[in-house]
């Protein structure tokens, strides 16, 4: 997912998980250690999210090490510095892969970063693991997605607003580029299928802050619902401005696929509050695992009042399945963590996760929250369990009828 977020340092400045994570101390150990690499920026405009997921990447290797390390040796992460830059992400893995030679890297946040890397894992045998909910459109055998993909935030979100929210006119407005529009595409099918309309489908450059504009569009479309995919700074510019026009998130509310913790905390809780976002994952679950997750990881950043979010989640948890599948192999190959994580769970804070064996995308669990003046969500929806990743669900995939397997990508399904 592409982001622009100078927001987020005003949400850093408001301020990683099993269930039972070991107490971080130091540890002496006599093996050499295994590297990996996390590739995240440390400078630029997207420095701010990144190192939360820099710090929940390096706090599950503290607790591993804590515990044994992997293979009765310590884990030893490598940071390089994207630099907010897809140019500087391809170089950045290179030196990780070519000079360090090391072969599993935990890192990207944005789509734009992913695709750039993406053919360096590729050709060098190397492994990326993943961990922000993108748009799909992707099966790449040197990757490890453990965030989430469309059917996992749409296909319970589209059928609940219809039904339980009796909404029936859906205004979708987003940010212009990929994620977004892909997210479209989704939604309108499945708005069709449930009896429903859409009455626009917008879109404003990515960093957009001048919405006016829009917010009126919206309010005389006859609209009674907005589907929002607009992401990084535009999103706290775009809240305010909805409420400035006076529009009740009870007459209109905003149901959306980005806004976050980060995001509301950036914004003032006020403004977002009454609206909805679709994740798998959210702070205020009420699990023994998360709130230990949440504890553990304000500790380690030494910050009372840092919030969690699920690509954070995902950071963290995605390394114990790094480790789960090099200790079942003793393999630190791209071929051996690949032969290892598939079909592998871990009790995440948010639940259990399990890396799907065709696709190497992650069982997630969908759920709906419903913002809080308080700034956290209230859990309105949930699926009893996780769910198949299906990364090419916009167009036509189903659990029958696979286009992303352990074969590879079957082109001969694609419509596009």
């Amino acid at each position: 997912m592409n982001v622009s977020r100078r927001h987020l340092l005003k949400a850093a400045a408001l301020g990683s998980a099993s269930l039972a994570a070991p107490q971080i101390v130091s540890r002496a150990f006599a093996a050499e250690p295994i590297k990996v690499g996390a590739l995240y920026s440390q400078t630029g405009n997207l420095a701010v999210a990144e190192k939360l997921l820099a710090n929940g990447v390096s706090m599950a290797v503290a607790e591993i090490n804590a515990a044994g390390g992997v293979l009765g040796r310590p884990v030893e992460v490598v940071v390089e510095d994207g630099a907010s830059d897809p140019k500087t992400f391809s170089e950045k893995a290179s030196k990780l892969i070519v000079k360090d030679k090391i072969m599993t890297v935990f890192g990207c946040h944005t789509s734009a970063s992913r695709k750039a890397v993406l053919p360096i894992f590729e050709k060098r045998g190397a492994m990326l693991f993943y961990q922000t909910h993108y748009e799909g459109f992707e099966c790449s055998r040197n990757v490890i997605y453990s965030g989430a993909v469309p059917n996992h935030q749409l296909a319970n979100y589209i059928p609940w607003i219809v039904k339980t929210l009796g909404k029936k006119k859906f205004f979708i407005v987003g940010s212009n580029y990929i994620y977004p529009r892909e997210m479209a595409k989704v939604s309108k099918k499945l708005i069709e299928a449930a009896g429903a309309q859409w009455v626009a489908d917008e879109y404003l450059e990515l960093g957009h802050s001048e919405w006016a504009v829009m917010v009126k569009k919206i309010k005389e479309s006859g609209a009674d619902v907005v589907l929002s995919n607009v992401v990084g700074d535009s999103i706290i510019a775009f809240y305010r401005e909805f409420k400035n026009q006076g529009i009740s998130q009870a007459e209109i509310p905003i149901c959306a696929t980005v806004t976050s913790e980060i995001e509301i905390a950036a914004m003032g809780a006020d403004y977002a509050a009454g609206s909805y976002t679709s994740f798998p994952y959210f702070m205020s679950l009420d699990m023994p695992g998360n709130k230990s997750f949440i504890e553990r990881f304000r500790k380690f950043v030494n910050d009372p009042k840092q919030v969690t979010y699920h690509s954070l989640e995902a950071a963290y948890f995605q390394v114990f399945l790094w480790k789960q599948a090099v200790e079942k192999t003793k393999d630190l190959s791209a071929q051996g963590i690949r032969t290892g994580i598939a079909g592998e769970s871990y009790e995440a804070p948010g639940g259990t996760v399990t890396i799907d064996a065709d696709n190497l995308h992650c069982w997630l669990t969908p759920r709906i929250g419903q913002w809080q003046a308080d700034g956290q969500s209230k859990v309105v929806d949930a699926y009893p369990h996780p769910i198949k990743p299906l990364p090419y669900f916009a167009y036509g995939e189903t659990e029958s009828n696979l286009f992303c397997t352990s074969k590879g990508l079957d082109t001969s399904k694609l419509k596009i």
